[in-house]
């Protein structure tokens, strides 16, 4: 197929990319000043010009908390115009796949885990990151829309869990926790800090998926994607606290001072773990622990990450 992939320049869009040489497919991966996303007509024309036969949307305004909190109009906004223009675009023109990246941010505060495809629009949202929650289930609720008017076009929503791996960004404002945390305890281990600080109590529980792994389901869910539901949690179905993570991250970096909690700050959810119940029924599993996905993104922050940056 001839794909048009949207953030081909993000984590998720580099990592599918990387191992796209090991399948027969050809990707359009225009720049932002060849397609703007913000751009309806823009967009449109991209489309008319192009003639892909499906759409891999993985654009996005994406940060952790800070970031959320810092900008929510920019992330409500723009991630909700990005997927408005693309959904509409697409079906205008006639194209009959579209693969759709949602988050698992999109499900309920106070919904029980594990979070199943079921939960969507069924309680409040997390205030910490909800302008960008709210943008990614307006898009998924149109691909659902989309499929009820026409049952010839398949558009489909991956929910993945938290992802960090190579081509991560690790700017402490505005990456996600674990490639912050990689950088934060590289750099007490280089300037010999004996603390370093938690936000929060540590006891919050995260599900975090090595982004190679995503873009291997990707190339799955291509091949078996008439067969794949509406919605799909896409993850590990198993999570760790907090300080599991920092204590994870030290034991790869080597560094053996200690942590301590800043209850003042805030931790998000308490708990944020996908239902992998349906995936399993789609026949795809994660392959990479938790350590080995530590190492290997640890080992590109140092040797490709800190190299650009000098």
């Amino acid at each position: 197929m001839k794909i048009l992939l949207t953030g081909s320049n993000g984590m998720v869009g580099k990592n599918i990319l990387a191992i796209a040489p090991n399948y027969q497919h050809e990707f359009l991966v225009p720049k932002s000043s060849e397609l703007n996303l913000l751009d309806a007509m823009s967009v449109r024309q991209y489309i008319e010009r192009h003639q892909p036969d499906m759409v891999i949307h993985a654009a996005g305004i994406v940060g952790g908390i800070q970031a959320n909190m810092a900008q929510p109009v920019k992330f409500l906004v723009e991630n909700m115009q990005m997927g408005l223009n693309i959904l509409t675009a697409a079906n205008d023109a006639g194209i009959k796949k579209f693969l759709n990246l949602s988050s698992s941010c999109m499900y309920p505060r106070d919904a029980i885990n594990p979070l199943s495809e079921d939960l969507i629009l069924k309680g409040e949202l997390e205030p910490t990151n909800e302008g960008y929650a709210l943008a990614k289930v307006t898009s998924t609720r149109l691909c659902e829309y989309i499929c009820q008017e026409n049952p010839a076009h398949l558009y489909k929503t991956i929910i993945p869990c938290n992802l960090y791996g190579r081509f991560d960004k690790f700017d402490p404002n505005h990456s996600h926790m674990i490639p912050a945390v990689i950088r934060k305890i590289d750099e007490a281990k280089k300037n010999q800090q004996v603390e370093i600080d938690i936000w929060g109590d540590g006891e919050a529980r995260r599900e975090f998926m090595y982004a190679e792994d995503l873009a291997e389901f990707i190339f799955y869910a291509l091949d078996n994607f008439a067969a794949m539901p509406q919605n799909l949690n896409v993850g590990l179905g198993t999570d760790y606290t907090i300080n599991q993570y920092y204590q994870a991250v030290a034991d790869v970096v080597g560094y053996t001072g200690s942590f301590k909690h800043d209850l003042s700050k805030p931790v998000g959810m308490r708990q944020k773990l996908i239902d992998d119940e349906k995936l399993k029924e789609f026949g795809w599993g994660y392959k990479t622990s938790l350590e080995a996905g530590i190492q290997k993104t640890y080992a590109y922050y140092t040797n490709e990450y800190l190299s650009e940056k000098q």
